[in-house]
């Protein structure tokens, strides 16, 4: 009985601070905490940087009035952003579009030295696809004036060029409906295009669905 009753005693004597098994139970519920503080506190490492507002266009700068903030993670793109904490940059413009509500990046913005494309106002009578839209690409043709049946046939010119705007317009005599569209032309097109444009050319663009130029 003596030997059964010191053999109890002995299983049933509380654990020692130096038992191994006590020590990595300890150890175990450390790491568990700890993973659970990182899990959280990863899941809660947002960013905030700026987005567009409307679309911000080819050449237009970045201000207060066409950007907002929003809070993303981005991880190890951040880099590749405009953060708040770093500010809107200053004496640079968008040397392509940002689309509405779209992450500016980086990449998008230029000195105005830049941008090898600029807008050009061209006026559209008749009704244009709803597609027809900023940022949207259009394939613009010229019919030039010829003084025995009014016009050539007409000649591609500007394949997949892209939209900066689109605004209502009128004829001057403020009873047609048109649409005048600013197109984007790059430099070595542009004498092409105005030329067109004083020679009062017959000038008609067609939606691009594909976007190729």
């Amino acid at each position: 009985m003596a030997a059964e009753t010191s053999a109890a005693s002995g299983r049933l004597k509380r654990p020692s601070w130096k038992d191994p098994r006590l020590l990595v139970g300890i150890l175990l519920v450390f790491a568990s905490v700890a993973g659970v503080v990182f899990l959280v506190g990863s899941a809660d490492q947002t960013t905030e940087v700026y987005a567009a507002r409307d679309g911000i266009a080819v050449g237009e700068a970045l201000t207060e009035q066409n950007v907002v903030r929003a809070k993303v993670r981005l991880g190890d793109s951040e880099q590749h952003y405009i953060t708040a904490e770093s500010g809107l940059p200053q004496g640079v413009v968008a040397v392509q579009r940002i689309g509405k509500d779209q992450l500016v990046p980086r990449a998008s913005l230029g000195e105005v030295d830049d941008l090898d494309r600029k807008p050009v106002a061209i006026t559209v009578d008749g009704t244009l696809p709803e597609q027809v839209i900023a940022g949207a690409r259009v394939d613009v043709w010229v019919a030039q004036p010829d003084a025995k049946n009014g016009f050539s046939e007409p000649k591609l010119l500007l394949p997949g060029a892209e939209i900066a705007e689109v605004t209502a317009g009128s004829t001057t005599l403020g009873s047609a409906k048109s649409t005048v569209l600013m197109v984007l032309v790059e430099d070595g097109r542009m004498p092409a295009i105005l030329g067109a444009q004083v020679n009062d050319a017959r000038i008609s663009v067609v939606w691009n669905p594909g976007g190729a130029k």
